[in-house]
């Protein structure tokens, strides 16, 4: 990316939905809350992704400060509003890259990146000519433009996107955003794009597509090998949050998926919503004020088997802990 192309993004900030307009070199903040400088909260190695996206080494997160969402659930809120985090320059960034690389990560997950991508190309671009070698993983709320992302076309290799809401209302409601559909809508369909159908890594270094893998995952017992054996290289893993009392909604981007992609792309259903304090004694948002169920979760998986999902993930054990919260202590920057 050009050094004026990259100014005149931050100068007259539009780089997610929210349009803000505002000059992010002059110290300006938008909805995202953040000005012209990288800030990020943590860099460290992270266990708590999909097996093929944490292996066994761990995922080098990268965990960015601000968020074009700001979810009234949020379970990243400090960081989101913009509250934890230092900043550091787009050098310090590249070798932030180098060092998880070297501490054994299998791969770079930018974490809620979508306001620092003009910052975070030239720092990929930087890290790949000093030898990043392992794949990047854009992770987001979805809540992106096609014209950002496309700047990221040949850097991403796995995009990890959410897919919250199909209902406006809900949107509106708890993310203050009425057109998420349509805009998750098209930012999934570019990644789709971009990186095409699921390509994993085996532990025999050659490289299966999903249907490969998941007959490779399927031998018997004695000779299955462990999911975090095949981490993905390509792709898109598209996550749904459930929240309690919403199934509808959750049964509604299960089948929108489906129907858009089908096996094009993997489809994570995660039951760790956690109450958090800003929610907790809200009248006004009493149904967040709970965990999902066993059962809801369960009614979910089983309409996703009913309706015909073929790559997909769930969580097991108890995952609705805010333990499962990383410190944003500033590690690793």
């Amino acid at each position: 990316m050009e050094y004026e192309e990259q100014r005149q993004l931050l100068a007259t900030c539009a780089l997610c939905p929210r349009n803000c307009r505002v000059n992010r070199l002059a110290g300006q903040t938008g909805y995202c809350g953040q000005g012209g400088r990288i800030r990020a909260a943590r860099a460290a190695l992270h266990f708590w992704e999909e097996p093929c996206i944490s292996g066994k080494n761990g995922s080098g997160a990268v965990f960015f400060s601000g968020c074009p969402m700001r979810c009234v659930f949020c379970q990243n809120h400090d960081i989101a509003a913009g509250r934890a985090g230092q900043e550091i320059g787009g050098e310090r960034l590249a070798e932030i890259f180098l060092e998880l690389q070297e501490k054994g990560a299998v791969n770079i997950n930018l974490v809620t990146p979508t306001h620092f991508v003009p910052l975070i190309v030239p720092a990929l671009e930087r890290a790949k000519r000093g030898g990043l070698s392992i794949p990047v993983v854009y992770n987001t709320s979805s809540y992106e433009k096609v014209s950002t992302l496309r700047l990221l076309e040949g850097l991403v290799d796995i995009y990890l996107p959410d897919f919250k809401y199909v209902s406006s209302e809900l949107s509106e409601r708890y993310s203050n955003a009425p057109d998420y559909f349509e805009t998750a809508k098209a930012a999934v369909g570019e990644m789709v794009r971009q990186v095409g159908e699921p390509v994993f890594g085996g532990p025999d270094g050659q490289l299966y597509s999903a249907e490969q893998m998941n007959l490779a995952c399927g031998e018997e017992p004695e000779e299955a090998r462990e999911d975090a054996d095949f981490l993905m290289k390509k792709g898109v893993i598209v996550r749904h949050l459930a929240l309690p009392g919403q199934e509808d909604d959750s049964r509604r981007v299960i089948r929108y998926l489906l129907d858009a992609y089908g096996d094009k792309i993997y489809i994570s259903l995660m039951n760790q919503y956690t109450p958090m304090p800003a929610v907790r004694g809200r009248r006004d948002l009493g149904e967040l004020g709970r965990r999902l169920t066993d059962a809801e979760y369960e009614r979910l998986i089983d309409f996703a088997l009913e309706s015909g999902i073929e790559n997909g993930f769930i969580q097991e054990g108890e995952t609705a802990k805010e333990s499962f919260i990383p410190a944003f202590d500033g590690e690793g920057l």
